[in-house]
């Protein structure tokens, strides 16, 4: 049998990195869903909810270039356990503030809590793509990106929804609990993974020059550099999900139930395609596909802005995750074709620099034009923006335009 045609799932290092994956992104959207509620609950204000995705992106920001030196030079599976490790201490802070046992006032320590997390958040990405690499053969990437990108998904299904429940069933300290839970079990699955890792090189150049060398290898690759600003414009300038508390509460006067499937509503569209394209690979047309991706997700976000009845914009939630999803399963198949081996810890941290751009900082763009402009009007014109981004990337970089996945392959 061929590497292309046996399944990624037949490793077993395979198998514990993704419940690594999946459980640390439980353990982050239940958070992610509770924090929302409980400062939403205490402001009733949307610039609060801006502020977490602030408080979330600056220590991440600061942390996220040495953070792949280190993955790059040091024990990974380490690394990522200790920064599991973080947010399950994280969580269990926000489970005392919750019920007060921490005599605090105010949302300044949820904050704080959250920029604790945003630290230990900046290793989990660059560990995964540092050991997806060592577990899988280079024939069965674009089959592992898929199925790495189902789990993702999954988890942002599962996470907001479990998140949602637990707040209006037990209470958010519960919620809470179970995402340090979560986290523990994250790190136990990286401390039981069987892979080779590479020597460590502490002591492989200054460590300075080591970051700028990921850093110029991304900004000299022109489909790789273009697909990661295609995402980080678009879900900054479109990603209206940060403001769901506020729509649920204000718009379409649900309950924290509702929160958790609107929340968990993009990443069940997402589960959906990228089962599809685990089991059917994108290879020519790449680049127009996910240009497109992105046109279409930028349209639903239109969509849910004027919506004001709850089925609908799950719908069109649901639908942006569709969107989304090809976008996610492309951005990650070209970002592991490539990277050399040497240089994914750094080039993964940059990655999740522009991730983390889109998400958080999108999360506090969305609270400060929403409290400029409106919830409804500064979604509407968002998603629009979204749509001149696709247009400026397809005129800027004609080589992601004109992608065929099998020429980097």
């Amino acid at each position: 049998m061929s590497e292309t045609a046996r399944s990624p799932l037949q490793g077993p290092g395979f198998r514990w990195l993704l419940l690594y994956r999946i459980c640390t992104l439980l353990s982050y959207q239940i958070v992610a869903v509770t924090v929302g509620w409980h400062v939403y609950e205490l402001t009733r204000d949307p610039w609060s909810l801006g502020l977490i995705g602030l408080a979330e992106v600056i220590p991440f920001f600061c942390v996220a270039p040495f953070s792949g030196y280190l993955v790059d030079h040091l024990p990974r599976r380490k690394l990522g356990a200790a920064a599991c490790c973080v947010l399950a201490a994280n969580a269990a802070v926000l489970a005392l503030i919750a019920t007060g046992r921490l005599p605090i006032d105010g949302t300044w320590p949820i904050y704080a809590a959250i920029a604790v997390g945003g630290i230990g958040r900046s290793f989990l990405g660059p560990v995964y793509n540092a050991l997806f690499a060592r577990v899988l053969k280079r024939e069965q990437f674009a089959r592992g990106a898929g199925m790495g990108s189902v789990v993702f998904q999954a988890g942002l299904v599962l996470g907001p929804a479990a998140g949602g429940v637990l707040v209006g069933a037990a209470g958010k300290s519960a919620a809470y609990a179970l995402a340090a839970g979560f986290a523990i079990a994250a790190a136990l699955a990286l401390l039981r993974m069987p892979v080779t890792e590479p020597a460590p090189q502490l002591q492989r150049g200054p460590v300075f020059a080591s970051i700028g060398e990921g850093l110029r290898f991304v900004f000299g690759h022109q489909v790789l550099l273009a697909a990661l600003a295609l995402d980080m414009f678009a879900v900054l300038f479109g990603g209206a999900i940060s403001l769901a508390p506020a729509f649920i509460k204000d718009v379409l006067h649900a309950g924290p139930e509702a929160l958790g499937i609107l929340r968990g509503a993009p990443a069940l569209g997402s589960v959906a395609v990228a089962v599809w394209l685990s089991r059917r690979p994108l290879q020519a047309n790449a680049g127009r596909i996910l240009l497109g991706a992105v046109v279409g997700f930028g349209a639903c976000m239109v969509g849910f802005g004027l919506s004001q009845l709850f089925w609908l914009s799950a719908f069109f939630l649901l639908l942006s995750g569709v969107f989304d999803g090809v976008s996610v399963v492309l951005r990650s198949t070209i970002l592991q074709l490539s990277t050399p081996d040497d240089m994914r810890g750094r080039v993964s941290s940059v990655n999740s620099i522009f991730i983390s751009s889109s998400n958080e900082l999108g999360a506090f763009y969305s609270g400060a034009m929403a409290r400029l402009l409106g919830l409804v009007p500064s979604v509407v014109l968002g998603g629009f923006v979204t749509m001149g981004v696709v247009a400026a990337t397809a005129w800027r970089a004609p080589k992601l335009r004109q992608l065929d996945l099998r020429d980097i392959q």
